[in-house]
């Protein structure tokens, strides 16, 4: 690398007038002009906002990333982006994922940036950086915020998973609201994401199985001083990235992919995973569909013991050896010369790594549980594919066949599930419609349905629940998720009718209705879309053209990339 070659100098070393302004108004910071002329220029994507508690710490972490940019020879600037906080945005924010990524990707290309790191934590953030910044194809490394500490409450360890045990608990009369109220204090006792394998952990696992950050990011705890050790080193390797042209499409490979998916088997997960990866994989323009997350998964056992499949937390995951001890011990099945962000090779990251804790992370002849930690299935109820969460289910449910309880969308549960009249058992299969992309819109969490009050109160704790939605990483149960095609785009699940039988058989990797072609072709002449589809604004564009799950919910026209080139200048 030489200076003419750093994309920023298009700006900060021009002659004339252009040159004139790109200068002038950076030095109305007090910004010598040596500083950012001449040098490799480093933007920090910052998602910090205080609606997205996740992230909140993130100003802190920024200004370690800067430490390491100016001892690298490097000059930072922090730039902000659309901030999606998964537990206060409405209606819910995978509905703005797709516009946080536009925000990303022109941040990045119309700005004087050579490389750029990206801070992100919270669920939605993590996907929304990435696929933005595959668009551009900058020279790229990952800051992930961290996981909470574990929470502590009346002598047990708890976190996110256990919101569906409380609530369950109060709505049976085991737990009282006052007492409710003392566990929130309780749980979030920390600056951080959810403290288990949620859908945080595992994007932040997914990043660093990509090679898109140093090695241990996925697991340093938030509020653990080496998670801003681990920013400064990043914000000194994104220095080095830049002078090597080292960038995300070097690094997403492939072969990265397949390294990422069997990594996520073995860690469990959250099933959020498939659609973001999905996304990620178009953008930077990898062949990758939704088969090969189950034939990539199968056979890898589950050797992480963490919540919700397991007992532990993420903070015991890093003790314990963190992310490279999983990945050493499937050396053998993954490409372990894909080459990382810190230019190395993936297998000298984990070659080193050991397992401090047996209990918490499992070699592979002693597995935590044989069953992987995600299946693809298919079916006349789901032509398109659908997935469920193994390690997270019920056993006896893995093959079941039941009848089905019908809600047209989800204000239509609320209004019936705790019904005493609601014809459910516990052989019952809960069907939720119109709660996929274009349904909702925006594919909401509520997939894991909260069981009946009735069930509840004779100790049912699982039921095989299906729906064209998402749900938590932190949730868990016996629940098929992103069927696809969707309930309102005409899919088999629109129509679905009370009582129909319906067969789950997860090791045959089936999902069957079982009702006769005949009917189910006059259901269809019948069937007429719900009247949902917004008229103006992002929400209109989004109906418009998202893609359905199986293909990573992003916009059709989002899919690929523009390049780093910026086609006309105003000057």
């Amino acid at each position: 690398m030489n200076e003419t070659s750093l994309r920023s100098q298009g700006w900060f070393g021009r002659t004339g007038k252009d040159g004139f302004i790109y200068r002038a108004w950076m030095k109305n910071q007090g910004i010598p002009d040596e500083e950012f002329r001449g040098k490799p220029v480093i933007g920090i994507c910052n998602t910090w906002s205080e609606l997205t508690p996740c992230n909140a710490h993130f100003r802190e972490l920024a200004e370690s990333v800067k430490k390491g940019v100016i001892a690298a020879g490097g000059f930072p600037v922090e730039f902000p982006v659309m901030s999606l906080g998964e537990t206060l945005i409405k209606p819910t924010a995978m509905l703005y994922r797709n516009l946080a990524s536009m925000d990303v990707e022109e941040s990045i290309r119309a700005n004087p940036v050579d490389g750029v790191v990206l801070l992100c934590g919270c669920d939605k953030t993590t996907p929304s950086l990435v696929m933005g910044a595959c668009s551009v194809n900058v020279p790229t490394i990952v800051v992930s915020g961290g996981p909470m500490l574990t929470g502590k409450y009346e002598g047990k360890n708890i976190s996110t998973s256990d919101v569906w045990r409380f609530n369950d608990a109060v709505r049976s009369g085991q737990m009282t609201q006052e007492e409710l109220t003392v566990a929130e204090a309780c749980m979030c006792r920390s600056r951080g994401h959810c403290a288990v394998m949620g859908t945080a952990s595992t994007m932040a696992c997914m990043v660093e199985s990509l090679g898109l950050t140093l090695p241990t990011n996925a697991a340093i705890p938030a509020a653990d001083s080496r998670r801003k050790v681990l920013a400064q080193y990043s914000g000194k390797r994104i220095v080095e990235m830049v002078k090597e042209d080292l960038k995300l499409s070097d690094i997403l490979t492939r072969e990265a992919f397949e390294n990422a998916i069997m990594i996520n088997a073995a860690i469990g997960g959250s099933t959020n995973f498939v659609i973001h990866l999905l996304a990620i994989a178009g953008r930077i323009g990898v062949e990758l569909e939704l088969q090969d997350f189950d034939k990539l998964s199968f056979g890898i056992p589950l050797l992480a013991n963490l919540q919700p499949s397991g007992k532990y937390f993420m903070e015991d995951f890093y003790y314990a050896g963190g992310l490279p001890a999983v990945m050493k011990e499937l050396d053998g099945k993954l490409h372990d010369t894909a080459i990382t962000a810190n230019g190395r090779k993936l297998k000298e990251n984990y070659s080193d790594a050991e397992i401090y804790n047996p209990d918490v992370i499992t070699d592979t002849d002693h597995p935590f549980k044989n069953e992987t930690g995600l299946a693809v299935i298919r079916g006349n109820l789901c032509p398109d594919g659908a997935v469920l969460k193994p390690s997270a289910a019920s056993s006896h449910l893995m093959n079941h066949t039941g009848k089905a309880i019908v809600f047209e969308n989800i204000e239509d549960y609320h209004a019936r599930i705790d019904d005493p009249a609601l014809d459910v058992d516990e052989n019952s299969i809960l069907v939720l419609k119109n709660v996929g992309p274009v349904g909702y819109p925006g594919m909401p969490e509520v997939g894991n349905m909260a069981l009946p009050k009735k069930l509840l109160d004779k100790g049912v704790t699982d039921l095989v629940r299906i729906s064209d939605g998402r749900m938590s990483g932190t949730g868990f149960g016996t629940v098929v998720l992103h069927v696809s095609p969707e309930a309102a785009k005409g899919g088999p699940l629109a129509l679905v009718e009370n009582g129909d039988l319906i067969t789950l058989d997860v090791e045959k990797r089936s999902l069957e209705l079982k009702v006769a072609g005949d009917i189910l072709e006059k259901r269809k002449a019948a069937w007429k879309p719900a009247h949902n589809m917004q008229t103006r604004g992002y929400v209109q564009l989004y109906q418009q053209h998202v893609c359905q799950a199986h293909l990573g919910a992003d916009l059709d026209f989002l899919t690929g990339g523009s390049g780093s080139t910026v086609t006309r200048d105003s000057h």
